[in-house]
């Protein structure tokens, strides 16, 4: 075998082995975990920092693999067909088209982009220090590369587009969403810890008017009452802040917390005459219902407050909400030793529940696992009212959006309870 052939198949080994090199770069610079480069840069990896500024160049970064792997490749299969026309004449072309692509497929893409998918980080790692300098070497044959590319997509009418900043937040909350969802399905996260992840990211899509405690079942103080009975009333509530209204039950005038009452008349003995709500009650808070959670619990955090009274557009009282209301929402019921537990749902068999009127749809997707909308109604009797279009009456069955709801009580016209069964 003489020096010059020799020589060729050392040379087209060399170049074998530089493909492989851009083919499994590419690969794990791709698949490596963001986050997980985040947080060791963070954690003052400096290698992981450089990664994640040369991930940064996406295009520059993608366009210089590309052009280095293409020239590796065409060199190599080159060489080869040169190297075996000279031994089998001819006939040469196709030995080089077989041997070339059976070892570019094997050792130059699939081995080595098999190895950095197992191991993304380390291959990363690895490869930015000598990836940096061919990068930069590429540049300018790199920037001629794109400005025939973004030329011909003008051409085909294709226009750039810069993705706006609520575009990229969407799009980041959506890969959350999906990163949650898969895990789940991998038993990566329980699923209580999947809605609370879920519902940190919906914060910004829920209303108040969708947790609020309604106004029908809110507490309320009557400022027109005996001082006695007032207090009385205030220390046997399982609430600690309690609505002052005066005139009518609409006409909140402020909000009795139970510790400044209690404040209030220990130093009286018994002597109730001198004491005036109005000095004791803090003035109360509204906030309108179209509020987004994460907008009020900001403002929560802000007033040090944790009461609030919800209002519609035309000023009238809806309900309230608290802090804890939005905390729950987040991570479910908390409930403390004064809580009055109140049973709304009730799971019966094959797949039916029998459910209280007034439970949210959110609160009963989260304990069923269900995927009930609940972009046009906040509790479940809303919901079988929007759908049907009237009141229902006791008795009646619906069958829609994959369940099926049965009346079982009425009052007037509010739903009280029914049952539903997943078809």
């Amino acid at each position: 075998m003489d020096l010059e052939l020799i020589l060729s198949i050392g040379a087209i080994a060399v170049l074998l082995a530089l493909s492989g090199f851009f083919s499994g770069s590419e690969t794990a610079l791709t698949a490596a975990s963001r986050a997980r480069l985040h947080q060791m840069e963070q954690s003052g990896d400096k290698r992981a920092a450089k990664v994640n500024r040369l991930r940064n160049q996406k295009t520059k970064l993608i366009s210089a693999i590309l052009l280095g792997n293409n020239l590796v490749n065409i060199l190599a299969s080159a060489l080869a067909t040169s190297m075996l026309i000279s031994i089998f004449g001819d006939i040469g072309v196709a030995y080089a088209t077989l041997i070339m692509t059976a070892l570019i497929l094997i050792f130059s893409e699939v081995l080595p982009k098999t190895y950095a998918l197992r191991r993304p980080i380390r291959v990363a790692r690895f490869v930015t220090p000598m990836l940096r300098p061919i990068v930069f070497t590429l540049a300018p044959f790199v920037l001629g590369v794109n400005a025939v590319v973004d030329v011909t997509l003008r051409l085909m009418g294709v226009k750039q587009t810069n993705d706006s900043p609520d575009t990229v937040s969407d799009a980041a909350q959506d890969e959350l969403r999906g990163a949650i969802d898969l895990h789940s399905a991998d038993a990566g996260v329980i699923m209580h810890e999947k809605h609370m992840l879920g519902t940190i990211l919906d914060m910004d899509e829920v209303d108040l008017s969708e947790i609020m405690i309604h106004r029908k079942n809110v507490e309320t103080v009557d400022a027109s009452k005996p001082i006695a009975e007032i207090i009385e009333q205030v220390l046997k509530s399982s609430y600690t802040r309690l609505p002052l209204w005066r005139d009518e039950t609409e006409n909140i005038v402020g909000v009795i917390h139970a510790k400044d009452l209690l404040r209030a008349v220990l130093p009286l003995h018994g002597d109730y005459s001198a004491l005036t709500l109005d000095n004791i009650a803090s003035e109360p808070y509204f906030v309108p219902e179209t509020t987004t959670l994460r907008n009020q619990l900001n403002a929560f955090l802000e007033r040090h407050a944790h009461f609030a009274l919800v209002v519609d557009e035309y000023g009238a009282l809806m309900g309230l909400v608290t802090l804890e209301d939005i905390l729950e929402e987040i991570v479910g019921d908390i409930a403390d030793e004064h809580d009055i537990e109140v049973a709304g749902v009730e799971i019966l068999q094959n797949n039916r529940i029998l459910t209280k009127g007034s439970v949210t749809i959110r609160d009963l997707n989260r304990k069923c696992n269900w995927s009930l909308p609940d972009e046009e109604a906040a509790t479940i009797a809303g919901l079988v009212i929007h759908e049907a279009k009237i009141i229902p009456e006791e008795g009646q069955v619906f069958t829609f959006i994959g369940y099926k709801f049965e009346i079982v009580k009425k009052e007037r016209n509010q739903i009280t309870e029914l049952r539903v069964t997943q078809l």
